[in-house]
Formats: structure tokens, C-alpha cells, sequence
């Protein structure tokens, strides 16, 4: 299955301030880039480099006044849902290889540490492995109220537990958190998620949020906020939590003041050829 998926950005800035973004999908993923393409207005130098989660990171300088970043590509994902391992188990920490080790840890966003005593009365009694990871997200889908502006930039994961609400980031951050305090690895995974084979949606298309649990020794897709496998899911990056995958980083007076995001399934090849900014998100 083909995919159309991009994005434009208004960045405002009140001198020239630099900025670093991670935007665009990883090459070779869940999915495979196919084309893409990329616009600046005013046009500027973009510097492209790989973070150390494998992360593509652009790092440029904004211009005083108002700038638009736009950008559109192609890939090509599986037609088929996320998939399903319920018999899964868990690891041993000491059995865990040394680059998954770190994803046991608490973070900025993910303190697990504080949720030590919850987890093991929550969910100690579920079969460690995909079973226990799949009810901390049962349990996180039911509880946690999802709606915008639910939490702001600062909101952790701990946060959202306590008030018991949140958007995408949020369920995403407390399904690590309870994970990595029952010395599950996890990590934080955001990127497009198009509307395919499920209810029609009113809500504008934005970026999605999810985690990856290192479960019967490989990494595995959940969805707290959505709990059902999708079809689709692009990768744009991972990292411990949001402060690693940040859509817009400003070191300075520069602030994102608009965006669309557009994530469709491709029914003619030929319509790809006109750049989504030209034709319009919706059409």
C-alpha cells in the first residue's frame, strides 16, 4: 500500500534564531520511503544529520519574521494491521542485550521510578511478557481521558496519571513509564498514522504517538491511546521519551504558529506529482 504523508510548518521568529526538527520519516522502517520532497519559503540551507537513535535531524536558522516549511513523500507500508504475538514472553534483565538496556531507565518524561509500588499492584499479576505489556495498555486506553488540551509541553507521564488525562504523547509516555518500572525495555515512537480501516475521523490530522516494548526478544508496536492494531504507522523516530523525538526545537525567540499534517492512502500515482502544499491538505 502507498501512502501520501507530510506536512507544512509557519514558523515565527523575532530575530534570526537557530532551530533543529525531526520531521522526516526514517528511510527503511515499518515502511519504505519511496520520494519526497521538501520547500522553504523564504528559501534556506537545511543541514541534515542522524541522532543517535538513528533519527534524521534538520538544523537550520530561521530568518526574522514569518517562514514555511513544507513537506511531502511517498511510502509504502504494509496493507495489513499491526501485528498481534499475545504468547510473547518477557526477558530476564540479565538476558537483555547491552543497546536495549538503557530503555529499563527512567526519563525526563517516563519516571518510572515513581511508579515503582503502582505498577507491581497493578499489573504484577499478569504473565510477564506481551500479556502484561497489552493490559498496561488496556488499563491506560480506559482510564486516561483523551482530548486537546489535555497537557501542554511540560506534562509527563507521571502527570498524566495523576490527573488522568491526556493526548497521544501522553498515553504513549505512560505506557513506557509502567513498562520500564517492571523492568519492561520501552521506547517512545512518534510519527504518521492515517485513518485506514477505522471510523471516519472529524479531526484534523495530526502527528501520532505510540511505544515499542522489547518483548520475546525484538521491539513490538502498542497503542495505548488507540488499543487496536493499525494499519499504516510511519516512523518518523524513538528515543526515551518526546525530549529525544521533539518536532521543533527553537534556541531562541522562534515559535511554530501553524501547522497541517496529511497522512493518506495513494489511489493514483500520478496525483504525486502536484506537492500536497499546492494542492491543499484537504483536497
Amino acid at each position: 500500500m502507498l501512502l501520501r504523508v507530510g506536512f507544512t510548518f509557519v514558523i515565527e521568529s523575532g530575530a534570526p534564531t537557530p532551530v533543529m526538527s525531526i520531521v522526516r520519516p526514517r528511510q527503511l522502517d515499518l515502511h519504505r520511503l519511496i520520494d519526497e520532497r521538501r520547500i522553504t519559503s523564504p528559501q534556506l540551507h537545511i543541514h541534515t544529520h542522524t541522532d543517535g537513535f538513528g533519527n534524521q535531524v534538520w538544523r537550520w536558522t530561521t530568518p526574522q519574521g514569518t517562514m514555511e516549511l513544507s513537506y511531502d513523500a511517498m511510502v509504502e507500508v504494509l496493507a495489513t494491521p499491526d501485528p498481534v504475538f499475545p504468547e510473547l514472553p518477557g526477558t530476564f534483565v540479565d538476558q537483555l542485550p547491552d543497546a536495549v538496556l538503557p530503555f529499563t531507565l527512567p526519563s525526563r518524561y517516563c519516571p518510572s521510578d515513581l511508579v515503582l509500588n503502582d505498577a507491581w499492584a497493578m499489573f504484577g499479576g499478569v504473565p510477564d511478557g506481551w500479556a502484561r505489556v497489552q493490559a498496561i495498555c488496556d488499563w491506560t486506553h480506559t482510564s486516561i481521558a483523551y482530548g486537546y488540551g489535555n497537557s501542554t509541553a511540560a506534562t509527563t507521564g507521571y502527570d498524566a496519571y495523576l490527573s488522568r488525562r491526556g493526548v497521544c504523547r501522553d498515553f504513549a509516555h505512560i505506557g513506557v513509564m509502567f513498562c520500564r518500572a517492571m523492568n519492561i525495555p520501552a521506547r517512545y515512537v512518534y510519527g504518521y498514522l492515517p485513518d485506514i480501516a477505522v471510523p471516519f475521523n472529524p479531526d484534523p490530522m495530526d502527528f501520532h504517538a505510540w511505544f515499542e516494548a522489547y518483548v520475546g526478544g525484538a521491539w513490538h508496536t502498542f497503542d495505548a491511546r488507540h488499543n487496536m492494531p493499525r494499519i499504516g504507522r510511519v516512523v518518523i523516530a524513538r528515543g526515551r521519551d518526546a525530549v529525544d523525538t521533539a518536532i521543533l526545537t527553537s534556541y531562541g525567540d522562534s515559535q511554530l504558529t501553524g501547522m497541517s499534517v496529511w497522512a493518506d492512502e495513494i489511489r493514483d500515482v500520478d496525483r504525486f506529482r502536484t506537492p500536497m502544499w499546492v494542492r491543499g491538505a484537504g483536497e
